[in-house]
């Protein structure tokens, strides 16, 4: 009797996984329509990319080739380079884009490294952190930038962090959205069971292959319903779009699981550029007690706002991001 309801048990938990696996395949774009729309763009032209209006652009480096959108080339107000989370792309950065622009600034936001049809290599090491900031200054070299502007979210804000703790001299100011300073963080995750229990998440997303099966089941429904609810529809469907084809999920996911979400005991945690540092009090990921600690490692200007929002603040808070990222980078031109 016991060995028939296991064998009930096993048929039964056997049957969902091959539902979900078949539901998860069926959602799959495998014409690459997504991948063949990026290859018609133009390479990355500076004359072509003037104005405040948006230019999207593929930018060659070495082997791998980015997507990027562009604009305000010939401006003269300094440079920006913007860095997308997950799982987004750089079109969460579109209105802050344009305001840039329109204020003289050239602007670059690249999807960033498995996010680009072209730059998404299988294996997981290829995510390492040395490469992903490697790519931001590969990029700056590829449209002529000798120093800019940063500012990130997310996992952009990891990258972003990374790179302000090494002390690039390239780096004029950073801003981060959501994330705090990476050695924070790292101590709220240590001390914290709050923090602790807010970055769970990351132990599913490192499993093998179940996060994106499940996150593709269904025509990709938990994305579409429980992380993009607050994104405009062209976005959404933007990101969705990209999804949708074979290996891009796992591309974005090996972010998490090379590990690349810390730092080196032995850099220096002081902070010598300006900070501005904006922190929704509603964000699911990331709690007040990295807020805290972190006040203690910067040595150079340094302003933290905190708004009524959650997680996804491009999305909710465009309109106030963008006053304070002006009012920041026009203090501190460098």
């Amino acid at each position: 009797m016991i060995w028939k309801i296991l064998l009930t048990l096993v048929a039964i938990c056997v049957g969902a996984i091959l539902v979900i696996w078949l539901g998860a395949a069926a959602s799959l774009d495998y014409d690459r329509s997504y991948t063949a729309a990026v290859a018609e763009l133009p390479t990355f032209s500076a004359a072509e990319s003037a104005g405040s209006e948006i230019s999207l652009s593929r930018i060659a480096i070495g082997e791998l080739e980015f997507r990027a959108r562009v604009a305000g080339f010939g401006g003269q107000q300094g440079n920006v380079i913007l860095l997308h989370g997950f799982p987004e792309t750089s079109a969460m950065w579109s209105p802050l884009i344009k305001l840039l622009a329109s204020a003289g600034y050239q602007v670059v936001a690249f999807d960033q490294r498995g996010y680009s049809p072209g730059a998404r290599p299988e294996s997981i090491a290829d995510y390492s952190m040395d490469k992903l900031t490697a790519d931001v200054f590969d990029i700056a070299d590829a449209v002529g930038f000798d120093d800019f502007h940063l500012i990130g979210h997310d996992w952009g804000s990891g990258v972003g962090w990374v790179i302000v703790l090494e002390e690039s001299p390239r780096v004029i100011t950073w801003t981060s959205l959501s994330i705090p300073h990476l050695m924070a963080y790292g101590e709220a995750i240590a001390s914290d069971p709050d923090q602790q229990d807010r970055s769970s998440y990351i132990l599913f997303f490192v499993t093998p292959w179940i996060p994106e099966t499940i996150f593709t089941f269904n025509d990709l429904n938990l994305l579409r319903t429980v992380i993009y609810p607050e994104h405009a529809p062209d976005i959404r469907d933007e990101y969705l779009a990209l999804f949708r084809e074979p290996g891009a999920l796992s591309a974005a996911l090996n972010w998490y699981r090379a590990g690349t979400l810390g730092t080196d005991d032995a850099v220096d945690p002081m902070v010598e550029i300006p900070v501005l540092f904006i922190w929704g009090n509603e964000d699911q990921v990331i709690g007040a007690t990295a807020l805290e600690v972190q006040r203690d490692y910067f040595s150079a200007s340094f302003t933290e706002i905190e708004l009524d929002a959650g997680h996804w603040l491009m999305e909710s808070q465009a309109n106030t991001i963008g006053s304070a990222v002006l009012h920041h980078l026009s203090e501190h031109p460098g």
